[in-house]
């Protein structure tokens, strides 16, 4: 073969590679746990440091009616990576199911595609272990119905911990707590002669298989201190990476260091605590930036960052004008902290009032990379693809929230929310375009628009019923 072919062979496959490459950009979902709307400075937060975060969503599009798909963790998590309603492969409450072989995973979905992809964090989808007493259910007689390890879901790395640990020497905690520390919600990082034992969970990397070496320090570092390395071995295989990084901040219990706690110095004990566990996490982000601008991969990664519910009860966490908190369908409860950045592709400084939800990541991404979507089950999300293209976009069908075995329920449209958030109780009717914090019930004023939503809801109820029978198997 002479030289002049060589080149243009070589430049054919040059082409085709910077095109496929292109087409699949590394993807970065980053999700925080129990971090409420107000709990970052991009939402209007001016106690909170959080320079990384608000850098990030000033660089893309910020979501202000984001919503995740459960007023608690497990059943977010489930729809994050199927774009389905948990309660269709029965998660409906934290500690709740498992994340099943038969579901389609956006890992799954992505592996075919050639991705590298790896789990880093809080998995709460399952138990990771069936000999050794871990978290709030791995090991313990009756729950191996609910070993479900990343990688039976598409994940080719993982490094997880089953539920919550502490936000600082996460598998830490000091045998005895001093004034303002509980075991519940926190205590200071625990230093040099304080003795200490262990919290009773563990970061699982394989079958049976603990981390066993640098645990120790903020959590989120020790997370992130897994999270570069598995891109560098993206890097190394020529492969586009897929990383979903699930960080414990801020669930209780939150611990910070001495220098985190002192950036608050002028605020309670509680904030001190709280505030510097979400400083120390923004640093992490910011981290992760640097090393994707370093590594010149910042305009091929987009990256999507949420909450999985709004704040804890009793803690500083904060929901702004939102009604409720964390275990409630009302906005507090499900409305959380979310952006986009995707430098280069997305145009930065934008804000949107598109009501959009966890369920809808998947049916995004695979908008993004072209992917059809291989079955013909529900999926309750959709994409705002056209929205991170610089589009407009309403939305085509309500969400519908489940908490508890549908004993909570709400149907969320563009402007209206039907909503019964305690067993028995009857529905409330609110307007979000005109009343976000839900102050005004206005079912009596509107019934033939609740009435509409009532059936709507009912309709998707029972689909979501024969799902969990098993129906879409």
């Amino acid at each position: 073969m002479n030289l002049y072919k060589e080149g243009l062979i070589f430049t054919f496959l040059l082409f085709q590679s910077l095109f496929i490459y292109a087409q699949s950009p590394n993807i970065i979902m980053i999700m925080t746990d129990d971090q409420g709307y107000m709990d970052v400075g991009f939402n209007g937060n001016q106690k909170i440091k959080t320079p990384n975060m608000d850098k990030l969503a000033s660089m893309g599009l910020v979501f202000d009616r984001f919503y995740s798909a459960g007023p608690v963790c497990s059943p977010t998590r489930a729809s994050y990576i199927t774009g389905r309603n948990p309660l269709r492969m029965g998660i409906g409450n934290a500690n709740e199911g498992h994340m099943k072989v038969e579901e389609i995973t956006l890992a799954e979905l992505l592996k075919q595609q050639g991705y590298a992809t790896g789990h880093f964090g809080k998995w709460h989808l399952g138990t990771l272990t069936k000999q050794t007493k871990d978290g709030n259910r791995g090991g313990r007689p009756g729950q191996e119905v609910h070993y479900s390890l990343p990688s039976m879901h598409g994940y080719d790395t993982y490094f997880c911990s089953e539920s919550k640990v502490a936000t600082y020497d996460p598998l830490k905690v000091p045998e005895e707590f001093e004034a303002g520390e509980s075991l519940r919600y926190g205590w200071k990082a625990i230093e040099e002669g304080r003795a200490s034992k262990a919290y009773g969970t563990y970061y699982w990397v394989g079958e049976e298989e603990m981390a066993k070496d640098n645990l120790e320090g903020d959590d989120a570092k020790v997370i992130m201190d897994r999270v570069l390395p598995f891109i560098d071995q993206s890097l190394e295989m020529d492969a586009p990476f897929f990383a979903s990084i699930w960080f414990h901040t801020p669930h209780l219990p939150v611990v910070s260091d001495l220098p985190h706690r002192e950036r608050y110095a002028d605020l309670s004990f509680e904030e001190q605590l709280y505030y510097g566990t979400i400083t120390a996490l923004d640093e992490q982000i910011g981290r992760l930036w640097d090393y994707l601008e370093k590594k010149e991969l910042a305009e091929h990664t987009l990256i999507l960052f949420c909450s999985d519910n709004g704040p804890e009860l009793r803690t500083p966490g904060s929901a702004g004008p939102f009604r409720g908190k964390k275990r409630s369908l009302y906005e507090g409860g499900v409305r959380v902290p979310a952006f986009a950045v995707w430098k280069g592709k997305i145009e930065a400084g934008q804000r949107t009032d598109f009501p959009a939800v966890t369920s809808d990541y998947l049916p995004t991404i695979l908008d993004v990379l072209n992917i059809s979507y291989p079955d013909n089950r529900p999926i309750d999300g959709e994409s705002f693809y056209p929205l991170l293209s610089g589009e407009k976009q309403s939305r085509q069908n309500p969400i519908g929230f489940i908490y508890r075995d549908q004993h909570r329920v709400s149907w969320v449209s563009e402007q209206y929310k039907l909503v019964r958030d305690a067993p028995d109780s009857p529905f409330e009717l609110y307007d979000l375009l005109n009343d976000p914090s839900e102050k005004d019930n206005i079912i009596q004023q509107l019934p033939f628009v609740a009435s509409k939503m009532e059936s709507e809801l009912q309709e998707w109820l029972g689909s979501v019923e024969n799902s969990k029978k098993g129906a879409d198997y």
